[in-house]
């Protein structure tokens, strides 16, 4: 890497966000109060939008630069100097973070607009959206941090304000155990990255590289390549460290199931944890350390096998899923597999470029759901809706748009990102054709229960009760507008990532400077035509099926529901259980050795303590014993002595000189008759 040219802009795409937020969260009260919700707004969305105009000049200045040059830096000032351990607190610009700052600033932005209208009726107005900016800022320092350490501030900022915002109607305890869910979840995640960081910095340190400055520990992997520990190459087992905080992040099995509950809060917060921020997380760790993870293909295989069952286990939980919602987060948390299975085989540029479609077309989802929700009086089980495309024009097409991105049909984006990790899977010599083959199967599911909620929601008889339809209407331009712009972007995007039968994808060169170490695929241009049309092959089955069984009803889904006595969709419908699984292994396990503890402590630590007391007290009695009879005893007793023999010898000073004399002669004659008697 050259060494990166230094600037001082960057740091306000991280500071509008942040000042935002303090701005909100000291005086939004006040302010809302005295200028109204129009002034929070403006507060609110202002720093983004700016925010967003500085990332498009980072972008330009890039693009002005020599491929090998594409490196900015903001340095602030040395925030660790410590031995051998040196962290600055600096921000880098390069080919990946510009994606990143560009889909959350943007796409992030049309989301804080969105919500304006959305949020407008409720009274914390002020508090969401600082909550919001805070959010928006903690995912720009995620991506921006020059430092793995800096990182990490971004990745728990994240963490805290998903927390925040899923439990923002806190006075619902549904909501509020949502957010400990999130928070929790992410934590055991969180701590496997901390593993995984310093055991690369105490890897490199023991070579006499120690930093945690992303773009130097990539220059001096190699010095680490051989280095094992407990029998285990020290690169493998540190990817897998920071691997269960990409789990945690972004959703994959076992971490995968805070994501789904996270619906609980607003449904902006829903559109920017899936789309634009925390889920994205995991994904750019991962490519932003493409070059350890390529060193550790035991790691690579691992994630590739994660990637494809949490695909293949979302979209099959998404098939029975009646909230609106809800069928949106099982196929976030489907989609993420998909990412990891880009970076799995080694595709990592194909990973970030589905990270970048899918902010467009799942953040246009979401919102086209909120859309549907607000007309609908918070309204979320489809099978009360049916019917509103003729009262919501706007938002049928742009969620139409969207749902055949996210299907995979072309020329839509999806399509573009999604056929470039099935084509790497497949060629990829390394892992197991099973990989593609199931990914496929995936694809074939997601478009099915996304048609399937098109067609339950906007096509079909009008299920909504007679109160509700008479006051459904489309949303106002403050919501469809940015349900426009993500359509286009659903629609348009995935032309900068062409296969390479089509002339090759301007994405992935766009992020050579970064991404080191990639898989190259090895096929003919008539397999990958082959393999391009046996996924839209797939996809068009899954939408048949979809049409045949909610649009035309010549299939019954009861005939599925079926199948295998129900079982399928009882396991599919309880989630796999799995909740219920981690509440007793898990939950109700650490409530066991909480009880357990409690026993023990007030049964065998107090039983001690009580007896140690008790002791004490007896010991305490028996000294008191023998210092009242004994100790005292002996000194009075001694005393007494004193006192008859002082009064005794006290009689013999009678003060008559006759008896001194007396005294005197009878001493002296026993004197002289003792001489007489040993000494003669």
């Amino acid at each position: 890497m050259e060494t990166p040219i230094q600037t001082d802009f960057l740091r306000w795409i991280v500071f509008l966000p942040l000042l935002g937020a303090i701005v909100n969260g000291l005086v939004g009260a006040k302010i809302q109060k005295s200028m109204g919700k129009g002034a929070i707004s403006f507060l609110a969305c202002a720093p983004v939008i700016v925010a967003f105009g500085l990332s498009v000049q980072a972008l330009m200045t890039l693009q002005g630069l020599a491929p090998e040059q594409r490196f900015l830096i903001d340095r602030l000032y040395t925030w660790i100097d410590l031995g051998s351990l040196k962290v600055e607190m600096a921000f880098l610009v390069d080919p990946l973070s510009t994606v990143m700052i560009l889909v959350v600033t943007g796409v992030g932005g049309l989301i804080h607009i969105y919500a304006t209208g959305y949020m407008h009726e409720d009274k914390a107005f002020w508090r969401f959206f600082a909550y919001l900016n805070l959010f928006t800022a903690a995912m720009l320092t995620l991506v921006l941090g020059d430092s793995l350490l800096l990182l990490f501030v971004g990745w728990e900022g994240v963490g805290f304000c998903s927390y925040a915002l899923i439990g923002f109607w806190y006075q619902d305890h549904n909501n509020a155990r949502a957010g400990n869910k999130a928070f929790i979840v992410n934590r055991v995640g969180d701590f496997g990255f901390v593993l995984g960081m310093f055991l690369l910095f105490w890897s490199l340190d023991a070579q006499g590289h120690g930093t945690l400055t992303v773009r130097e520990m990539v220059k001096w992997a190699p010095a680490i390549e051989a280095q094992t520990l407990w029998g285990i190459p020290v690169i493998t087992l540190a990817t897998l460290f920071l691997f269960i905080g990409a789990t945690g992040k972004s959703a994959q099995i076992p971490l995968h199931v805070w994501l789904p509950d996270a619906m609980a809060g607003p449904t902006p917060v829903s559109a920017l944890i899936h789309a634009a921020t925390m889920v994205t997380a995991g994904v750019y760790m991962t490519a932003r350390m493409n070059v350890f993870f390529s060193m550790a293909p035991l790691t690579l295989n691992l994630i590739a096998w994660i990637g494809v069952a949490t695909a293949l286990l979302a979209a099959t939980i998404a098939l029975t899923q009646y909230d609106i919602k809800k069928v949106l987060a099982y196929s976030t948390v489907s989609q993420l597999g998909y990412m990891f299975i880009g970076v799995g085989v080694g595709g990592y540029a194909a990973a970030i470029f589905h990270l970048m479609t899918h902010a467009f077309f799942k953040a246009c989802l979401f919102l086209g759901a909120g859309s549907v929700i607000h007309a609908m009086h918070h309204e979320q089980d489809m099978r009360k809706m049916g019917g509103l495309k003729a009262h919501m024009p706007l938002t049928t097409v742009t969620f139409f748009i969207s749902v055949l991105a996210i299907a995979g049909f072309p020329p839509f984006a999806g399509f573009f990102s999604k056929d470039e990790i099935l084509w790497l899977a497949y060629t990829n010599p390394h892992v197991s054709k099973f990989v593609w083959l199931l990914a496929l199967v995936g694809a074939g599911l997601t478009a099915f229960y996304m048609f399937r909620q098109l067609f339950m929601v906007f096509f079909g008889e009008r299920r909504a009760d007679h109160h509700t339809q008479g006051h459904v209407h489309e949303s106002p331009s403050v919501m469809t507008y940015p349900l426009i712009v993500l359509a286009l972007g659903a629609l348009f995007a995935g032309f900068i990532g062409l296969p390479g039968v089509l002339g090759g994808s301007q994405f992935a060169h766009w992020l050579e400077p970064v991404i080191h170490a990639h898989e190259q695929a090895h096929g003919s241009h008539a397999l990958e035509w082959s393999l391009m049309g046996f996924s839209v092959l797939v996809a068009t089955f899954g939408f048949f099926i979809a049409y045949l069984m909610y649009y035309r009803g010549a299939l019954s889904p009861q005939r599925f529901c079926d199948l295998g006595r129900g079982f399928f969709y009882r396991l599919f419908d309880g989630k796999y259980y799995l909740d219920e699984i981690y509440q007793v292994i898990f939950v109700n396990g650490t409530l066991l050795l909480a009880r357990i503890g409690a026993l023990f402590d007030q049964y065998v630590i107090d039983g001690i303590v009580d007896g140690s007391a008790s002791l004490t007290r007896f010991t305490s009695w028996l000294n008191g014993l023998f210092d009242n009879y004994i100790i005292d005893g002996i000194v009075n007793a001694i005393a007494n002595l004193t006192f008859w023999s002082g009064n005794k010898f006290r009689r013999v000073q009678t003060g008559n000189i006759n008896g001194y004399l007396y005294g005197i002669l009878i001493a002296v004659v026993l004197a002289i008759i003792v001489k007489l008697r040993y000494w003669s």
